[in-house]
């Protein structure tokens, strides 16, 4: 029986497992299984390696996109580019190859929306999957900034000097942080959202609520937005395909 995972912290709530779960009865694949791998430190990471016998491959989600990186044998070049692992294949030999399909996912997602007017891009949050985000922004030819708490080396904003005019001059803003994420769905980003016009795109990478606070501000100035749904089933596709090639 071969053994795939999730690698996270506080992820009774995870997508990929039920996701796993329902593709794998759907399509009869019967020598699989999918668990959580639910760990408070990346330190424990080789254990479950040595201790889960057949495991083939994992996904790796928050807050272990980074910290996992030195863990691993080999790392794929876009991978490395990006700065952020979220899927990890286990060869024949043992090894642990390090690859991104969040920006395929994030890439595909944003694609069939965009317009010549999507020029600049705001991205909220510096974590492991902003990353894929910025570079996946990189390879769409749209310029990005980015919005933390904190100005430090690399953020053009921090939340409390986003003004109305750099709100209108980004008709892309995706929500990288957790803010609004079951269950805390009254949580959002601290953004002028008055400025949000029809033509703006706000993307959550948040998948549940489908619909979060953030979106639902855009949804009122006639924005299309966008959740992280079909950006998850696109990237977990791809780590399927990675996992059996």
């Amino acid at each position: 029986m071969n053994k795939l995972g999730l690698l996270g912290r506080n992820i009774s709530y995870s997508f990929s497992r039920t996701y796993f779960k329902e593709k794998f009865e759907k399509e009869g694949i019967e020598n699989t299984t999918y668990e959580n791998f639910d760990i408070d430190s990346i330190e424990k990471l080789p254990a479950i390696i040595e201790n889960t016998k057949n495991l083939k491959g994992l996904n790796v989600t928050i807050p272990y996109k980074q910290e996992v990186m030195p863990f691993l044998d080999k790392i794929n070049k876009k991978a490395k580019e990006i700065g952020a692992v979220n899927t990890i294949k286990i060869t024949k030999k043992g090894k642990l190859v390090g690859y991104n399909t969040d920006c395929y996912g994030f890439k595909k997602s944003l694609q069939p929306y965009l317009k010549s007017s999507h020029k600049n891009a705001l991205i909220l949050g510096t974590g492991g999957a902003s990353k894929a985000v910025a570079y996946s922004l990189k390879q769409l030819g749209i310029n990005y900034k980015y919005v933390s708490r904190n100005l430090t080396e690399g953020i053009a904003y921090t939340y409390q000097n986003l003004t109305n005019s750099v709100i209108k001059e980004h008709t892309i803003i995706i929500n990288c942080t957790p803010l609004g994420t079951f269950p805390n769905i009254e949580n959002c980003p601290e953004i002028p959202y008055d400025a949000i016009t029809e033509n703006h795109i706000l993307f959550d990478l948040i998948y549940n609520p489908a619909e979060t606070k953030f979106l639902s501000f855009g949804k009122q100035k006639r924005a299309t937005i966008l959740n992280g749904l079909n950006m998850l089933v696109l990237q977990a596709e791809k780590a399927w395909s990675i996992w059996n090639s």
